[in-house]
């Protein structure tokens, strides 16, 4: 029982391991300021430092304590990000900056490196083993104060796609969005359809009690397949049990000889016929006791006076 317990233990930990893995794989680098002297981003001590911005581009939150970022192709585990730290969860589609410093003691999001203007710097995220590589990206040299160098969209992208970035400069066309997406969308395109297609909302009523009778219909199934098996099972235990008494019973007639059926029954007979005669047998035992009328308390009464 133990070793099944300790056995489950272990699978359950290697499948969470194996889900936290596999989430960090969408953790992105997405958007990149080598010099930031003019524009409004200041750290929580109020400089203008680098920065680099993370995105969660899972669809759940995601906890990046433990990886690893760094600025040297030659050591993947320049700036291990600190356990414990609650804001290291970044939430699902969210973002997340980290500030190129070089003053790790400030805190969590302070790393120990910066960035070299003028010549192209190279970022790359590590998984916690400090091997397997989640995300990187060259930023090139050119860029000027002032400047990041975003994805062009969210989280898309391979792992070092040149392709999917671009330089942004601030201006409207090209805006800069720390702890922001990339592309600030004020309406929703399939909202804006449905409104237009079903003004008054009758489709969307259908679709809506579609969707929750056939979750009850799906849900009906489910419990019709469970009732199903679990009689199934009951069932073969039945079976089992009646066989198994079949067998006991069986064991018992050949063991059990006419003899002895015969001796049992005579010493029962005789059992019973003994009890019965002892029913007839009156017993009196003596008084041991002597008795004295000196003693009996009837004679040291008074009788009352009768009135007339």
């Amino acid at each position: 029982m133990k070793k099944r317990i300790l056995t489950l233990l272990l699978v359950a930990l290697t499948c969470a391991g194996a889900v936290m893995a596999q989430g960090r794989r969408g953790l992105r680098i997405n958007e990149v300021m080598i010099q930031n002297d003019s524009t409004s981003v200041v750290d929580d001590f109020g400089r203008y430092n680098a920065w680099v911005e993370l995105f969660n581009s899972t669809f759940g939150p995601l906890e990046i304590s433990s990886v690893f970022l760094t600025n040297d192709r030659n050591n993947n585990t320049l700036y291990p990000v600190p356990l414990g730290d609650v804001n290291t969860e970044i939430p699902a589609r969210q973002h997340v900056l980290f500030w190129a410093d070089g003053e790790p003691n400030k805190g969590t999001f302070h790393m120990n490196f910066t960035f070299t203007p003028g010549q192209d710097n190279y970022i790359a995220i590590y998984d916690a083993n400090g091997l397997s590589l989640i995300d990187e990206i060259v930023v090139p040299g050119d860029l000027k104060p002032g400047q990041s160098y975003a994805r062009k969209v969210d989280g898309e992208g391979g792992v070092g796609e040149a392709d999917a970035w671009e330089v942004r400069d601030g201006s409207d066309a090209k805006y800069i969005t720390p702890s922001s997406n990339n592309i600030i969308k004020s309406t929703n395109s399939k909202v804006d359809m449905f409104a237009e297609e079903d003004p008054r909302g009758g489709g969307m009523a259908v679709m809506a009690m579609c969707i929750v009778f056939t979750a009850l219909l799906v849900l009906a199934i489910c419990f019709y397949i469970i009732n199903k098996i679990g009689a199934s099972i009951s069932r073969s235990r039945k079976i089992k049990a009646l066989a198994e008494n079949d067998e006991v019973e069986e064991h018992h007639k050949e063991q059990d000889s006419g003899e002895v059926i015969a001796a049992i029954a005579a010493a029962l007979a005789e059992h019973l016929d003994a009890h019965d005669r002892e029913n007839t047998v009156l017993t009196i035992n003596k008084v041991r006791r002597a008795y004295s009328p000196w003693s009996s308390k009837i004679y040291g009464l008074r009788e009352l006076p009768n009135r007339r």
